[in-house]
């Protein structure tokens, strides 16, 4: 792969393919309430001088993260570390020890795959870096104040690797979807830039127009 994409990205392309194309091929953002409630959660979380020692675990924020197999790099919000002699060595730990992934969201936990597909990105990456298997992280969401645990299972797995290829495609070829009118689009943070209503119009339109034509044809 040419280059590395933004680990968190792969939140956006499960959510909308077009979404994460006008972010980070046509570089186009928008700020809504929902998206600056996330940076003040992921601000919160994200002290890189933070560590917390508790007995045989230890809690660091803010740890970059990369994975030449997916070609993602970032940083992750919460890395807990629980000692174990089933564990692997990491660099200025004494001991062995075993990852453990926490990703913090807003809102609450939701029945779409979206943050959990963020989550497992994450936790292939920690596995390639330190070579080893995590078989369950966490994610965190801010309203409810809940923690829920995800099985890291070989489908999500695939599907992250699936997903990966075809973002870095179409990131290479420079592509953005086209656009789906759904429930999702009005609250998402792209709606103006992305005008999904008139880009679906648009393309009735043109197949209103190629229909009359093969008539005459």
């Amino acid at each position: 792969m040419s280059q590395y994409l933004q680990l968190n990205s792969i939140q956006h392309y499960m959510f909308c393919k077009r979404r994460w194309a006008l972010i980070n091929i046509e570089q186009v953002w928008e700020d809504n309430a929902d998206t600056r409630l996330g940076q003040y959660i992921h601000k919160n979380a994200d002290d890189p001088f933070f560590e917390e020692k508790r007995q045989n675990r230890i809690i660091i924020r803010s740890v970059p993260i990369s994975s030449d197999i997916l070609g993602l790099n970032g940083i992750i919000d919460v890395l807990e570390l629980t000692k174990s002699k089933d564990g692997v060595f990491i660099k200025n730990y004494p001991g062995l020890w075993k990852p453990y992934v926490i990703e913090y969201k807003k809102g609450t936990y939701k029945k779409a795959d979206f943050d959990i597909y963020q989550l497992v990105a994450e936790v292939m990456c920690i596995e390639e870096m330190l070579n080893t298997k995590i078989n369950k992280s966490s994610i965190y969401y801010k309203t409810s104040n809940k923690r829920f645990e995800i099985e890291i299972t070989d489908k999500l797995r695939n599907d992250v690797i699936k997903a990966c290829n075809d973002m870095h495609e179409l990131f290479e070829k420079g592509i953005t979807p086209k656009a789906e009118d759904n429930k999702n689009c009005t609250r998402c943070s792209m709606y103006e830039k992305c005008m999904p209503r008139i880009t679906n119009r648009k393309r009735s339109v043109i197949n209103y127009i190629n229909k009359h034509l093969e008539e005459l044809i």
